[in-house]
């Protein structure tokens, strides 16, 4: 076996080096992921990593055996150079993280066994969208496309919901070790001279970073004082210059990427924690709500569709309209002047985050189909999205 797992972002390379020199995590579930794939290649003749985007090309063996292939891509994909150095490893076995329908279609010719283990939603807004994903769905129907993982039920359903066949769709989790009963339920202390929210994500427009800083600079305008920290990487000059024009600058601080480890702290710490992302970021599930629940910091999240089959407004969330900062503002004003409100959301977090609990993990799902058994084939239909078990979502046909 020959395993080729391709991955849009994410240096598998740099997370290796960074571990063995005893460097942290700097998203959840990070050391797991490399880990397991470590482990696929003690059973396979050679694994390797294909990064479609590195500041640099390389290809050369890890000391956990693993091959990593860099594109040396930084910006634009460049489907044709991808494909070849796909090609070049001879792969038998390929794992797609990301849906490049060049590669996909690549493996259909070459007649590879496919598994795809996504991280996203499809959403059709326009006419552009519906075309695009009525041809996704199309091609990830081909019968060499075995199975199609996606993080969570609502992504899963999403795939359905352009056609895909459910009956090839398994919804994916992480592991979670922490739970919120690590931490008592939070109290609003109200009139404090300076509240802080908290951003933990990638740092660009489609996941609402501006709407935050515009809210927060509103929020002055009504005497409200908010401290905002941003964890992360992504476009921080421009959202720094953003600040600076809107006079909230020293209200803004930009922490970079951190460790993982530090996250639920920071969440902790915080008054609110605010996922904004707009409806054209192709969310799974951000596992920042999940540690959110952990911290049991209340959350205020915008109506993306990812969330709203698991976030109810008032119930375990503030709900706002995404791409609406005065939306936004409004949400954080409510919830920090109304301490019943805001306990009640803290209390809920343990039992959103059971009801967010789903049995197939990632490095499981990926080994059973890669170690084909009988055993390993039934396991994998009773888990897929058709098998019945999880009839507490809504019918795929809404």
């Amino acid at each position: 076996m020959r395993l080729l797992i391709v991955q849009y972002g994410g240096d598998y390379r740099e997370a290796v080096k960074r571990f063995a020199a005893g460097g942290e995590e700097t998203y959840y579930g990070q050391k797991y992921s490399v880990d397991a794939v470590a482990k696929f290649g003690k059973k396979a003749d050679e694994v390797a990593t294909l990064c479609c985007l590195t500041e640099h090309p390389y290809n050369e063996r890890l000391e956990n055996g693993v091959r990593a292939i860099g594109t040396g891509f930084t910006r634009k994909i460049q489907n044709q150079k991808l494909v070849g150095l796909a090609k070049q490893f001879q792969p038998t076995h390929l794992i797609l993280r990301t849906p490049n329908t060049a590669i996909i279609r690549w493996a259909i010719q070459s007649k590879l066994k496919i598994l795809l283990m996504l991280a996203d939603s499809f959403n059709s807004k326009g006419l552009r969208d519906k075309i695009r994903y009525y041809q996704l769905a199309k091609l990830l129907n081909n019968s060499q496309i075995e199975w199609i993982g996606n993080h969570g039920v609502t992504a899963g359903l999403s795939l359905a919901n352009i056609g895909v066949n459910p009956n090839k769709i398994i919804p994916w989790d992480w592991p979670y070790e922490m739970t919120p009963n690590f931490f008592p339920a939070k109290n609003l202390q109200l009139n404090q001279e300076t509240y802080e929210i908290f951003y933990v994500g990638s740092v660009i427009e489609s996941k609402g970073v501006g709407d935050v800083i515009k809210a927060i600079a509103q929020l002055k305008t009504q005497g409200l004082s908010i401290r905002l920290k941003i964890a992360g990487k992504g476009d921080i000059e421009s959202f720094k210059n953003q600040a600076r024009d809107l006079k909230i600058e020293n209200s803004v601080e930009f922490l970079g990427l951190v460790p993982n480890k530090t996250i639920v702290p920071l969440m902790r710490e915080a008054d609110l924690v605010v996922v904004p992302s707009r409806h054209e970021y192709g969310e799974g599930f951000p596992k920042s709500i999940n540690e959110a629940l952990y911290s049991r910091t209340p959350i205020v999240a915008s109506d993306h569709p990812m969330f709203l089959k698991k976030l109810k407004n008032r119930d375990n969330a503030l709900i706002f309209k995404a791409n609406d900062p005065l939306s936004l503002a409004h949400c954080v004003k409510e919830l920090l002047s109304d301490p019943a409100l805001y306990h009640s959301l803290s209390s809920s977090s343990d039992e959103t985050l059971k009801s967010l609990q789903i049995s197939v993990k990632w490095a499981e799902l990926m080994n059973k189909w890669l170690f084909d058994s009988p055993e390993h084939q039934q396991w994998l239909f009773e888990h897929r999205l058709s098998s019945g078990q999880y009839r507490e979502w809504p019918n795929l046909a809404n």
